[in-house]
């Protein structure tokens, strides 16, 4: 008896090992939540200070605080570590608050992040900076890219909408408000589409004008019809396209002229237009030209697309550029229009120079980041802005079918633009779900 009693013991223990070895690779956030959080919360607890000591993160105390160490408190003058003020688990890592000593910078704790995240025993330690004086440590249990799960909260409001997930498990947002214009670069197959499908899926639930260029004969952007106030599927359409665009633009000028206001959402809301945003599938198709009779047609394109770039943000109209390359040999006027793209998201690329051409100037940093991208991780991108900070991000898997739907949904959102009427496409009725064949009935044979 005393024998089937260990046997079934040692079967539990078992059992109960495989199951958190199942976790720990099938179902990371059950893992976490259960064994990986008590654990990383318990080690860096009791560990904190000296790991602050050993990675040079520590000062010397003031004249007072040593004063009181050694005679009223009778004990060893040690240095100080920055302060924790407040600990939290999430479901995907742990959040420290800090408050830093004077003679620490949060530069000086992001230089020993990855000594931090070996001494915690955490995926990734990412410092960010909150107010003067504090930042937030945000640790990571496993690798949330690997199967992206958006937060729950992340959701398309004013004019920003998550598109990806950030390494730190944080939403992605592409918030147009602080930075109007984008570009996004990548090779065949690194995510692009699905970056821009989920983009589409969230701009589509906002009262806002979609504007798609696809030189491609719209084979990416043409399923997004029921949406899309305007369509541009070849270079002929796109520049006229671009040059009603830039009229819009100067009416609205006129109209915050009137006002004596200078930006678009200091207009009272009944006066105000709606914003646009202006999707670029390919913005090579828009710059090469196969003759000398195309060249002025390419002047036109790029001096609206520069002229957008430069003053539409005050009025409401935003860019959104994709392409797989954008450098200089594109021709005249390609980088001066990409230096008025503030956002940059690189995917994986198949030379350095083309992650030099998005990343160098805002983020030289993210480069080799950029350069080091897995062909298995489709929609892992290393995303970045003009501020200098950057950071990896990958995009959730999201069908089209899903996005169509969306945009089928929200077609009462299209606002009211005369302008862009002669461009709006065609939609193309859904098809009826086939009707099953009635029963017939056998004759009666008498």
């Amino acid at each position: 008896m005393a024998d089937l009693a260990v046997w079934f013991e040692a079967s539990g223990v078992l059992t109960g090992a495989g199951g958190v070895t199942y976790a720990k690779y099938r179902a990371p956030r059950v893992f976490w939540a259960t064994v990986g959080l008590p654990v990383a919360w318990g080690r860096f607890a009791f560990s904190y200070r000296n790991t602050m000591d050993v990675c040079g993160l520590t000062v010397q105390p003031s004249g007072l605080r040593a004063f009181m160490s050694r005679r009223i408190a009778r004990s060893e003058v040690r240095p100080v570590p920055p302060k924790i003020r407040r600990v939290w688990g999430t479901s995907s890592g742990l959040r420290v608050t800090l408050r830093l000593p004077a003679g620490l910078e949060p530069a000086d704790l992001a230089s020993a992040s990855e000594r931090l995240r070996h001494a915690w025993g955490v995926h990734a330690v990412h410092v960010i900076p909150k107010k003067p004086g504090y930042v937030e440590l945000r640790m990571t249990g496993y690798d949330v890219l690997r199967r992206v799960r958006m937060p729950k909260k992340a959701v398309p409001h004013d004019l920003v909408v998550p598109v990806a997930l950030r390494d730190d498990g944080t939403a992605y947002e592409r918030n147009y408000r602080e930075i109007p214009h984008a570009l996004t670069l990548g090779a065949n197959q690194s995510g692009k589409s699905m970056y821009q499908r989920n983009l589409v899926k969230g701009l589509a639930r906002l009262p806002l004008a979609l504007v798609g260029i696809d030189c491609k004969r719209g084979v990416e952007q043409s399923r997004y019809a029921p949406r899309l106030s305007a369509l541009a599927t070849n270079p002929d359409d796109a520049a006229s396209l671009i040059d009603v665009l830039v009229a819009e633009m100067e009416d609205r000028f006129d109209l915050l002229a009137k006002h004596a206001v200078s930006d678009l959402w200091e207009l009272p809301e009944d006066l105000r237009p709606a914003p646009v945003v202006v999707l670029v599938d390919e913005i090579a198709e828009l710059f090469l030209i196969s003759s000398k009779k195309d060249e002025e047609r390419r002047e036109r394109i790029v001096t609206g697309l520069i002229r957008l770039a430069q003053l539409s943000r005050a009025v409401g109209i935003y860019l959104e550029i994709c392409g797989q390359r954008f450098g200089s040999e594109l021709g005249k006027g390609a980088t001066m229009l990409r230096a008025q793209l503030t956002g940059r998201v690189v995917h994986r690329v198949n030379d350095k120079q083309t992650a030099e051409m998005g990343l160098n100037d805002v983020a030289p940093d993210s480069v080799p980041a950029a350069c080091t991208i897995p062909a298995d991780r489709p929609g892992q991108a290393v995303a970045a802005d003009a501020s200098g900070g950057w950071g990896r991000i990958r995009t959730p898997l999201t069908s089209v079918a899903d996005t169509v739907a969306v945009c089928r949904e929200t077609v009462d959102l299209i606002p009211d633009l005369p302008a862009l009427e002669p461009f709006r496409p065609a939609i193309a009725p859904v098809p009826a779900p086939a009707m099953p064949p009635m029963p017939t009935e056998a004759p009666v044979i008498p």
